[in-house]
């Protein structure tokens, strides 16, 4: 399976505040997801970076934008976004509540609020990614020790199917067993989002990759793993539904 392409996802800061403009492109070139960032202090000169990637052939795939700026604000400036050939993904970054109502209209990807903390940012870039057509999910390993009969053995991420919560420990369920780890599943859905893992359930993480089937009747969600179901809940199912089917016609074979 492929990554995103080797400058990964190309994306645009916008805020006319310069140290949170700064704060949040730092933030954002941490992400290893994030390839290329560009900032700008406002709307009309978002536009111009804007415009000039698409005509250098190099599109910008999401947007990270201030709604409060002088000139042309956020919520003007998302709106004149969604008349683009190629629109790009747009996450409100905001010190107000005020707005969310414009945001969900817009379509927006997410909806951050000021300060920005570093999981609720890598959320968002999760959900860009997800949403992107520039990006489908890394083949990453990452490796967990684990304890049998006094013999320390390392599972890889890539061998992993799905995980169970279990408290503050997590259970790994692999083709040929499973592993409790002394790891709370909120820690591995952070440490293996960017490795095709997605969680589905408060109970449950996903490899993506590794689902067979997903059952939707009468409201209620499952996906089938091998001979395991597993329920995924009401906000989770609509993501889930919507990746598988970005999944299947990004490997459906040309006509």
């Amino acid at each position: 399976m492929k990554g995103y392409d080797v400058s990964g996802l190309r994306v645009l800061a916008v805020d006319d505040e310069q140290p949170a403009l700064e704060d949040l492109a730092y933030l954002l070139r941490a992400d290893p997801r994030i390839g290329e960032v560009q900032t700008a202090r406002d709307g009309a000169a978002a536009l111009k970076l804007l415009d000039r990637a698409m005509a250098d052939g190099r599109p910008i795939d999401a947007v990270f934008l201030d709604i409060r700026m002088r000139g042309l604000d956020g919520v003007v400036l998302g709106r004149l976004l969604t008349q683009f050939s190629r629109p790009p993904k747009v996450v409100f970054v905001t010190a107000y509540e005020d707005h969310a109502v414009d945001a969900f209209e817009l379509k927006a990807e997410d909806y951050l609020l000021k300060p920005v903390r570093p999981d609720r940012l890598a959320e968002a870039i999760r959900r860009v990614c997800a949403g992107s057509e520039a990006y489908t999910e890394p083949e990453t390993s990452d490796t967990i020790p684990v304890e049998l009969g006094g013999v320390t053995r390392f599972v890889a991420s890539t061998e992993v199917r799905y995980v169970e919560a279990r408290g503050d420990y997590a259970r790994l369920h692999t083709a040929t067993g499973s592993h409790l780890v002394r790891i709370p599943l909120a820690a591995l859905e952070e440490r293996w989002a960017s490795a095709g893992f997605l969680r589905v359930h408060r109970s449950h993480l996903v490899a993506v990759k590794h689902i067979d089937e997903l059952h939707i009747d009468s409201g209620r969600c499952v996906v089938r793993i091998g001979d395991t179901e597993i329920p995924v809940s009401r906000r989770h199912t609509r993501e889930l539904r919507d990746l598988l089917v970005r999944r299947a016609r990004r490997a459906k074979p040309d006509q």
